[in-house]
């Protein structure tokens, strides 16, 4: 190195000090797979959803299909179109019904949503009737197939897909080749290593928080329906008035000698006349309103009801199913304990004893499944809570669609009512009817 008085080291001693160092050892190339990164490991009870992830998982359309066979509407089909297979399917509500069956078996644990009834209530129009279970089916099948542990099942896929004459038996097949949850999970016997120690507090407070909201969102979609049915009437009203001026305006008897020889009326009849297809246009206007709040609001407000619905009723599920049957396990199983302890007490055939014994030893192998099951069924509790408050924001939706169709509404309406201003120009001599009477 420049500018030091270092001496040339000696080339031999070089090579010696290199051939003494160990030569490093790779192994084999098989060996070097542990060296990978490692995923982090996830979060299995943590649902990483997004309301507009859900909406985007598939979008179903239910269509009315009537099949009549003489006077009497026999039986109703309906067209099932999934955006997500592309595909469309014919199915009657018995095929729901099985549908519906196997699903709550099959996700005993998970929230399920209702089906609309089979039979019209009494007072209520069949043609009201079929629209509106046309319309719950299509909630339904909508919230089954953006459920995050429904939407790629085999039942789902089949009742969206399958298009034999025989679905009903297709899909009870396929559930006895899949059965429950609880035996295809893989995490379903570890469930009670995942869940937070406070599990219980946890879910009474969001039962009774989600509670709440159900409430208020019952009387949020009450309030809607009522304001579309006023729409509705609104348009029957226009209609009618419209009419009544037509009916003013075509009469053509001639007025009477006690009239004024000043009254205008003879001209304002003819005015009249023609002022009922302007009302006839608002009447349609309204009724559009009426439509959109209806579709837009009311069914939105539905579809997330349905969805609290079916939450309120896991949550009974929960402490009437299969928590209400381990508790009734442990109370059986204590009698055969005491059972037991009395026939140590007191001699008795030893057939009898190791009869009671084996009965014992299948009670706890029960107790100890229930006790899985029941923290299995926390479990998916605590994942079906995480779902509830992912469709929480839909509630801008609704806002949103609400004050849309408001917006919309007045505009179309107000544009009618500008159009027919003028046209009551010779109705009005001097001030146009902005004079006050």
């Amino acid at each position: 190195v420049a500018g030091t008085s270092c001496k040339p080291f000696p080339l031999f001693v070089l090579v010696v000090c290199l051939a003494e160092l160990p030569k490093p050892h790779l192994g084999e190339p098989k060996d070097l797979s542990s060296l990978r990164m490692q995923p982090v490991q996830e979060n299995v009870l943590t649902l990483s959803l997004t309301l507009d992830k859900i909406l985007a998982r598939d979008t179903v359309q239910v269509e009315l299909i009537p099949e009549k066979k003489g006077l009497f509407l026999k039986h109703v089909e309906y067209q099932v179109t999934s955006q997500h297979y592309k595909i469309s399917v014919y199915r009657r509500y018995t095929d729901f019904d099985v549908f519906h069956e196997v699903l709550l078996q099959r996700f005993a644990y998970r929230v399920v949503p209702a089906l609309p009834p089979k039979r019209m209530l009494k007072g209520n129009p069949i043609s009201r009737f079929i629209m509106g279970r046309r319309r719950a089916l299509c909630r339904f099948l909508n919230l089954v197939a953006r459920h995050p542990f429904f939407s790629e099942d085999e039942l789902v896929k089949t009742f969206l897909t399958f298009s034999g004459s025989d679905v009903q038996i297709k899909l009870r097949d396929s559930y006895k080749r899949t059965r429950d949850e609880f035996m295809t999970n893989r995490i379903a016997t570890q469930s009670k290593e995942y869940l937070p120690s406070d599990i219980q507090a946890q879910f009474s407070t969001s039962r009774e928080m989600i509670r709440n909201i159900h409430n208020s969102f019952q009387k949020l979609r009450d309030r809607a329906e009522k304001m579309a049915e006023r729409s509705k009437e609104n348009a029957t009203d226009l209609l009618m008035f419209g009419r009544e001026l037509s009916t003013l305006g075509s009469d053509s008897s001639s007025l009477p000698s006690m009239a004024s020889s000043q009254s205008t009326w003879g001209t304002l009849r003819q005015a009249l006349k023609s002022l009922s297809v302007e009302f006839a246009v608002l009447s349609d206007k309204a009724a559009q309103q009426g439509r959109r709040e209806e579709d837009d609001v009311v069914e939105k407000l539905n579809l997330f009801l349905d969805l609290l619905q079916s939450y309120r009723d896991l949550c009974e599920r929960h402490e009437k199913g299969v928590l209400h049957e381990h508790q009734r396990a442990l109370h059986k199983y204590g009698v055969m304990k005491r059972q037991m302890m009395s026939a140590t007490v007191q001699p008795k055939e030893q057939a009898s004893v190791e009869q009671l014994e084996s009965r014992i030893i299948q009670q706890e192998n029960a107790i100890q499944t229930m006790e899985l099951r029941n923290y299995f069924s926390l479990f998916c509790l605590h994942q079906e809570t995480q779902l509830i408050f992912a469709y929480l924001p839909i509630t801008s939706h609704i806002l949103g669609s609400f004050v849309n169709s408001q917006v919309q509404g007045h505009r179309e309406m107000g544009e009618v009512w500008n159009e027919l201003q003028p046209k009551l120009s010779c109705l009005f001599a001097e001030n146009n009817g902005l004079k006050s009477i």
